[in-house]
């Protein structure tokens, strides 16, 4: 019985904990959204913030993140246009290549591109700054951290993750019409038709909102993990491991709650 007890006990407390941090996270991703949309919170060192946010997340991987893409859409393109050739599916091979690249494969490559690359980043950057008791000394003095500190790095994360996502997009349909038609330019017309079909005004919208909340999520999560970190020096690396892994699981979510909007 006891043990029984003991077990049940840490579960509970387990629990708790996970609904303390959503609670959190949540609650920071809503005192985010309404600050950024407040125009009174922009100034000089909000905008700099930003700017050096967007500079290390996208500017500095703008040219190996787009050669990946660039190989991964390739390799991706061809695989599908030679399987419908196989099966008699040539005229479908161009939308399936879009719907796959563009719609699913590189606005997820992306988000998970940029939150290892910067999520982590920002996860070990707040969780140092709250054993150091850096973010009390801020406050104390009159510093509003939510403005100067997660804000500018939640609308830097997003606008990044949006960039970088229509950067390859373009670059993934510039590929796919080359793999299908070649250097001709006379097949516009057929590949503008295409288009049309695939990029209704719902699926633009599903990709937009899809981008802005795998942005949301890359710098949300990290910045709430972060500030959740007990003040002890070994628990950093814990909590940048936990927002990790909490944050690969919202964007899998992201991504199914996606297809299952389109597709069923």
């Amino acid at each position: 019985m006891p043990a029984i007890i003991n077990f049940l006990t840490r579960r509970g407390a387990a629990l708790l904990a996970t609904w303390r941090i959503w609670r959190a996270t949540f609650g920071l991703a809503g005192k985010v959204v309404v600050a950024a949309l407040s125009p009174t919170v922009y100034n000089s060192a909000t905008r700099t913030v930003v700017m050096k946010q967007i500079y290390f997340t996208a500017v500095q991987i703008l040219v190996p993140f787009t050669l990946f893409a660039a190989l991964l859409s390739f390799v991706l393109i061809q695989i599908v246009v030679g399987t419908a050739a196989e099966y008699g599916l040539s005229d479908y091979a161009l939308e399936m290549s879009v719907r796959l690249l563009v719609l699913e494969v590189l606005p997820l490559v992306t988000a998970l591109f940029v939150a290892l690359r910067s999520g982590s980043a920002i996860n070990t950057e707040v969780a140092l700054m709250r054993i150091n008791n850096e973010l009390e000394a801020l406050e104390d003095s009159g510093v509003d951290t939510l403005r100067l500190e997660f804000m500018p790095r939640v609308i830097g994360g997003m606008l990044s993750v949006l960039s970088l996502t229509a950067i390859t997009s373009v670059l993934a349909l510039v590929l796919a019409y080359l793999a299908v038609y070649g250097a001709q330019p006379w097949s516009l017309p057929d590949f503008a038709r295409v288009m049309g079909k695939v990029f209704d005004g719902a699926i633009l919208t599903s990709i937009w909102l899809k981008s802005l909340a795998f942005g949301l999520a890359v710098t949300v999560i990290p910045v709430a993990e972060g500030l959740a970190t007990p003040k002890m020096l070994f628990m950093a690396p814990i909590s940048v491991l936990r927002g990790m892994v909490r944050l690969f699981f919202v964007l899998m979510f992201i991504e199914v709650a996606s297809l299952a909007f389109k597709y069923i």
